[in-house]
């Protein structure tokens, strides 16, 4: 079996669990445990906080140790142990604990799995590679949504966990079966392969002096935090004014994880066509809109058509932010700690959605509250035409024959240094990290043919 063919096993048993029983913690809560919307968005936006404090430091650890495979099998062992004791929780502490711990290994699995796709197709292929891999993340979760729907009628909302269970269990497996052959840490980073030096990373402040990281992280982050709690508030919106939520809100999931599937697979060939900003762009326009559907519409039939539109926004951003992220920190070893740190600002928008999206729902009621959710995407929306308005390209440079995927003939980096740290490239000087040749936002980098 082919190496991507394990990429593609391990997205799939890992793209339901990577946010735990995400949706469904809220139905599970106010069906098993008559917990109020206000009371679930306070443990998940704690939850959200802890694990945002995370991600930074898990994608230093990644970078750090260059074991991917070890830590992807480490991150749903913890997922699936967080999942189970989860079931008979009904506290405050108990599943604030059980929620932490699953939510810390979903934390762990995105720049693991990262890492492990640009090592074992480097750069050149990671945008299509990512589209294919968010593909079949959605595939994943279309299956375990499909299975919790089916099998609510004869087990109850408790489908949900050992569906989960039994995923992770998958995962394990699957990342542990993959040949440890195929991986090259260097190619990973951007460093030459067939090097025997060992570059030195760049430093930490190369990340936080990056504009154009920051304020997509922002951006990012307003994005979040409308679209973080949407769904789940959907479904506590269903307890209170429709039969049947569970079922439901795993229809809901079913529906925007299989529109997702295609547009992930679009996603990743336009990234290499036409670049990353008009993936940005069209997915904050479509929030707000998505948010007005769901305000207005009180039929649950309708609603589908709100999670339509939350497949099409969901599916662009997962394929697009790694690849940017790849694109603006290539060959400087600290990939997964940019991507680790952007998540980690971003996810102040995540975590906080859920507490914001109850709070509006105590004070404005049901059409306010889907109202609120989307007005921060309004805001992402000026803020990514903002950067592209304000973006310059600075045209590809001549003379090196450098590729994207980092490998050189000449023993340099492929971030543009030389074996022995020194930098060959201005804007590794000026901490915005390596030129791509083109303004990754504006335009994909257009890989060299031989």
């Amino acid at each position: 079996m082919l190496a991507t063919h394990h990429l593609a096993l391990i997205n799939v048993f890992t793209g339901d669990i990577q946010g735990g029983l995400g949706p469904f913690l809220g139905t599970w809560l106010a069906e098993s445990a008559s917990w109020s919307p206000s009371r679930v968005g306070f443990v998940t936006t704690l939850v959200g906080i802890g694990s945002l404090l995370l991600s930074g430091p898990f994608g230093a650890l990644v970078d750090r140790l260059g074991r991917p495979r070890m830590l992807i099998a480490v991150a749903c062992g913890a997922i699936l142990c967080g999942t189970l004791l989860l079931l008979p929780a009904r506290g405050l502490i108990p599943v604030f604990a059980a929620q932490m711990m699953a939510a810390a290994g979903g934390t762990l699995l995105l720049p693991a799995v990262t890492a492990l796709t640009l090592g074992i197709v480097g750069k050149d292929r990671f945008p299509r590679q990512q589209g294919r891999n968010q593909a079949f993340n959605h595939l994943g979760i279309l299956l375990a949504a499909g299975g919790i729907s089916l099998g609510t009628g004869w087990f109850g909302p408790a489908i949900a966990f050992w569906v989960l269970g039994g995923m992770a269990v998958l995962a394990i497996l699957a990342t542990v079966t993959t040949p440890g052959h195929c991986y090259n840490e260097r190619r990973a980073v951007g460093w030459q392969e067939d090097g025997d030096d060992k570059p030195e990373r760049a430093g930490l402040r190369s990340i936080v002096a990056n504009r154009k990281l920051l304020v997509l992280a922002v951006a990012l982050a307003l994005f979040n935090l409308g679209n973080g709690g949407m769904l789940s508030l959907l479904g506590q919106k269903l307890v209170a004014t429709a039969a049947d939520a569970t079922s439901w809100t795993a229809r809901y999931v079913m529906v925007a994880q299989l529109v997702m599937i295609p547009v992930a697979l679009f996603a990743g060939s336009l990234a290499d066509r036409r670049g990353r900003r008009q993936l940005l762009i069209a997915a904050c326009a479509v929030l707000p809109v998505r948010a007005a559907l769901s305000a207005f519409i009180d039929d649950p039939l309708w609603l589908i058509s709100a999670e339509i539109l939350d497949g099409v926004a969901s599916g662009i951003i997962g394929v697009a932010v790694p690849v940017v992220v790849a694109d603006l920190t290539w060959g400087s070893g600290r990939t997964q700690t940019a991507l680790g740190s952007l998540n980690a600002i971003q996810g102040i928008g995540g975590a906080l959605s859920a507490w914001y999206g109850g709070l509006a729902q105590a004070m404005l009621g049901w059409t306010g509250a889907f109202l609120a959710l989307g007005a921060p995407a309004l805001v992402a929306l000026a803020l990514v035409l903002w950067l592209d308005t304000t973006s310059e390209g600075r045209g590809r440079r001549q003379g090196n024959g450098r590729k994207s995927d980092g490998r050189k003939g000449n023993g340099q980096r492929g971030d543009g240094q030389k074996g022995d740290g020194s930098s060959t490239d201005p804007d590794a000087e000026s901490g915005r990290g390596p030129d791509r040749g083109t303004d990754p936002l504006r335009r994909a980098p257009q890989p060299e043919t031989a």
